[in-house]
């Protein structure tokens, strides 16, 4: 059973949802990982409190984040659901779409495992410091966590390409690679040249394409306030200390947000090459709301249609009846005659109509969409009556002619309605045909025939209506994190992370770090960040300061000798000179 952390926001999630959540599983943390962990966010907080936008501060507390170890869930959501909000961890990239709809059920999802020590700075793959550090603190703004949730709603409904889950597929798995341990050179590679080519060969953006690029110079990489001082309140920002300081250089453009945005594609392995200022949370939703009514869900009608069938996973379109009919649509169907090919379900406000779930319609589903020859008020709004008079009666044999051409004919076993429309006409011995082109819809050997009523498809979103009786577990991928086992030397190393810890937080037993630096110096090579660590508690404590002396030295020389470890051993050297952090909750 999901652990939902006492948390009713996370035991209200629909079933769906809850598939892609996982243990957190905090003993699986190592003591390198914890040291990560502290390492990235004291440095981000002596950045962050000038540059981030003031409530991140005080966020970081509010959302139950320490500085000093990784966040648990448990204390994430006794904090997270005071404001109306929760956290559950997922195994890494999940789909956009699932993302979306955890966000409107005011669930923010978190990656479960932590960035390598080789990634310190940034990784393209979601990793807890990223989805906790960067995102959490920011909710607790009204403004921003209502533009968060409304960027779901409109984010779920958003339609896909098939291109687009291949994409996520590669990216995922690509990620998962990068983030092993030992993975042959070759093998990252093919997946990097995979990538290559699944993004070479896109088309045209899809809506979710395009919503993402929103989401991605917004909730990711946002800044807020004037152009000349804008303030970091994106989540990729506030969780690189790569970025979150080049980033706010001079020669970064910032550019005024708007709907334009939507022209700037994103590399999420690449430093963006400009970013975006909004001047209020509220213009972020101004701005959401313009694209929103250009989406499928909003605009309806074949365009929409074309939209469903270039997914090619199940989507639900709306007749204007307000019946709901979710499968996988196919070009047999026209703007005037919906088709779907296999397991399809009817729905009326994404609640699944009786009789009418997948095992029903196992083969797909066709219906008509129009006006009956004649008649200028459509069908779902006939009185009995008005059906009365044309004809239409129970164990009566009618026929229908649709001002589209569409004829069907058979006897009327029942009619459906709610919420005063007809929204379904069943019919036995029912021929359903094309009037200019022969074509023949339904045949009576088939069986009986519902035929859905709507003059015109209202609207198209991705998904079944009732994605839980839809059972629908599709988007979930078959690419896991797995789970290392560490050889006995790096064991060994976590045992002196670990030993260090123990020691500046028990503030005793401090002539023990010098057996640890000597195991360290002479055993592990590329131990500079446990190194700092290390000098950290020595000098604090201004205990032993020739050993102190001669690992600043080793740390300077690691320096000199490697430029990727230039600015990380800088950094944390600077630090541990002047630490400013009061943060430790």
């Amino acid at each position: 059973m999901m652990n939902t952390y006492g948390n009713p926001i996370l035991e209200r999630l629909p079933l769906h949802l809850k598939r892609y959540i996982v243990e957190q599983h905090y003993e699986r943390y190592t003591p390198v990982d914890q040291a990560v962990w502290r390492y990235v966010m004291r440095q981000n907080y002596s950045y962050l409190k000038d540059v981030a936008y003031y409530p991140y501060i005080p966020g970081l507390r509010a959302a139950g984040l320490s500085i000093e170890h990784i966040p648990d869930l448990q204390a994430m959501n006794d904090c997270l659901q005071k404001i109306g909000w929760g956290a559950a961890t997922v195994d890494g990239f999940i789909p956009p779409v699932a993302f979306m709809e955890f966000q409107a059920h005011h669930v923010l999802v978190v990656a479960a495992d932590i960035r390598q020590l080789a990634h310190i700075e940034y990784t393209p793959a979601p990793d807890i410091i990223h989805e906790s550090s960067g995102h959490a603190p920011i909710i607790a703004e009204p403004d921003y966590a209502r533009y968060l949730s409304y960027f779901g709603e409109i984010g779920s409904k958003a339609m896909f390409s098939y291109r687009d889950f291949e994409q996520y597929e590669a990216i995922r798995k690509l990620s998962i690679l990068k983030e092993s341990h030992d993975v042959p050179a070759d093998e990252l590679r093919e997946a990097e040249a995979r990538l290559n080519r699944i993004q070479a060969d896109m088309g045209e953006p899809s809506e979710m394409a395009l919503l993402s690029r929103l989401h991605w110079w917004t909730v990711e990489y946002g800044l807020i306030g004037s152009l000349n001082d804008p303030k970091i309140y994106g989540a990729g920002l506030l969780s690189s200390i790569g970025e979150s300081a080049s980033c706010m250089k001079p020669d970064i453009p910032k550019l005024p947000y708007s709907l334009e945005t939507l022209n700037y594609p994103y590399d999420i392995t690449k430093p963006q090459p400009q970013l975006f200022v909004t001047p209020t949370f509220e213009h972020l939703l101004d701005v959401l709301e313009q694209f929103a009514g250009t989406m499928a869900f909003r605009v309806g009608g074949a365009a929409s249609l074309e939209k469903a069938i270039e997914c090619q996973n199940v989507c639900t379109a709306v007749y204007s009846s307000g019946l709901q009919v979710s499968g996988v649509f196919t070009e047999s169907g026209r703007g005037d005659y919906l088709q779907t090919t296999g397991a399809t379900a009817l729905a009326v406000d994404h609640r699944e109509l009786e009789g009418h779930g997948k095992t029903e319609h196992a083969h797909g589903f066709g219906s008509p969409v129009g006006c009956l020859v004649g008649h200028s008020n459509p069908l779902e709004d006939f009185s009995v009556m008005e059906l009365d008079t044309i004809g239409i009666r129970q164990g009566a044999n009618v026929s229908l002619v649709f001002d589209t051409g569409i004829t069907v004919s058979g006897e009327v076993a029942g009619i459906t309605r709610t919420h005063g429309k007809i929204i379904l006409i069943t019919f036995r011995d029912c021929t359903v045909a094309d009037t200019h082109t022969g074509d023949v819809y339904f045949k009576p050997e088939w069986g009986n025939y519902d035929m859905a009523v709507g003059d015109r498809i209202v609207s198209v979103f991705c998904g079944a209506a009732d994605k839980d009786a839809y059972e629908q577990a599709a988007l979930v991928s078959k690419e896991y994190t797995p789970a290392g086992e560490h050889p006995d030397h790096t064991k060994q190393l976590h045992r002196l992370y670990a030993a260090v810890r123990q020691v500046r937080e028990s503030d005793r037993n401090h002539e023990t770090l010098l057996p640890i630096w000597s195991h360290l110096k002479r055993n592990h090579d590329g131990g500079w960040l446990c190194a700092l660590e290390l000098l950290e508690v020595l000098k604090h404590r201004a205990y032993a300061p020739h050993v102190a002396h001669e690992i600043e030295v080793w740390l300077l020389q690691k320096a000199e000798s490697n430029p990727a470890l230039r600015k990380l051993i800088s950094d944390g050297l600077t630090l541990i000179e002047h630490p400013g952090i009061d943060l430790v909750v």
